[in-house]
């Protein structure tokens, strides 16, 4: 399976991840919701290492790479969920949704070579997102100040640019399985810390825990796909592909929910495919 593929199948994960939490989030704190999802990942990616790699070790450098993985990953998910906290998602979404760029710079970084011709399509990606993201909230609400919340969402990009990419450099070393687990061992126990420290509960409640152990389900096979992608060809675009979650959100809205889509949504779709089909070629 190629790494764009992966990287499409872990978009269609994280869509319907993302759909759940607009419920989720009405009732649910930030630190709680994460947790129930990182459990609930942690116990469905627990069960595939005892079934496919039989708890083998694992090289040092690995471990250490699927450690910081799982610290960057924490570190963008608090900061997303604080950035569409505060909103707009128009702001928030095209700045997250740029993390591309960083995780196809670190492939140069490590050797990998991209065309002009790709990087025009990656771009293409980006604006597609951009554009289906721009159009999903004029409701003319007022907003706290925009400073912090592009703090929070360039945090988010970083985050998840250095979570792929380190999760991936980990997977070439050793088992995917094994790697993805270490992650989220890692982002629990730090979440812990972080909620006994703010004081927030851990409790999700009874009613909210069916949905988002769904949630934690598939945002662990989305995060495994990425990951999995360590080693092929182009493993960057794994994480170029993943990155129209957001806008696979807003069409699994219109097709479940029957929200309505704008014509300039629907050419943001045209745009994002057509650089992902570029890049297929």
């Amino acid at each position: 399976m190629s790494a764009l593929v992966l990287g499409l199948l872990a978009a269609l994960c994280w869509g319907f991840h993302d759909l759940a939490v607009r419920y989720v989030s009405q009732s649910v704190s930030i630190i709680a919701a994460l947790m129930a999802v990182l459990i609930a990942g942690a116990v469905l990616q627990f069960g595939l290492v005892a079934i496919w790699s039989g708890f083998a070790p694992m090289p040092v450098e690995a471990v250490s790479y699927a450690v910081a993985s799982g610290g960057f990953y924490l570190l963008a998910g608090l900061s997303m969920y604080a950035a569409f906290q505060r909103g707009p998602v128009r702001l928030v979404a095209p700045l997250v949704a740029s993390y591309p760029v960083l995780s196809v710079t670190l492939a140069i970084w490590r050797g990998s070579e991209v065309s002009i011709w790709h990087w025009l399509a990656i771009i293409a990606i980006g604006l597609g997102v951009s554009i289906v993201s721009a159009r999903s909230n004029n409701d003319g609400a007022e907003y706290p100040s925009a400073g912090p919340t592009i703090a929070f969402s360039i945090f988010a990009a970083i985050g998840f640019a250095a979570t792929f990419a380190l999760g991936q450099y980990a997977a070439e070393l050793g088992n995917e399985f094994t790697v993805s687990l270490i992650g989220r061992l890692t982002a629990i126990p730090a979440l812990a810390v972080i909620a006994l420290a703010s004081g927030k509960s851990l409790w999700p409640g009874a009613r909210a825990l069916p949905l988002l152990c769904l949630m934690g389900t598939l945002d662990a096979v989305a995060l495994l796909c990425v990951v999995s992608a360590g080693g092929l060809p182009n493993a960057q675009y794994a994480s170029v592909a993943a990155s129209i979650f957001g806008l696979l959100t807003v069409v699994l809205a219109w097709a479940i929910l029957q929200e309505r889509m704008s014509t300039s949504q629907w050419l943001g779709c045209i745009i994002a495919f057509s650089g992902i089909g570029y890049l297929a070629i």
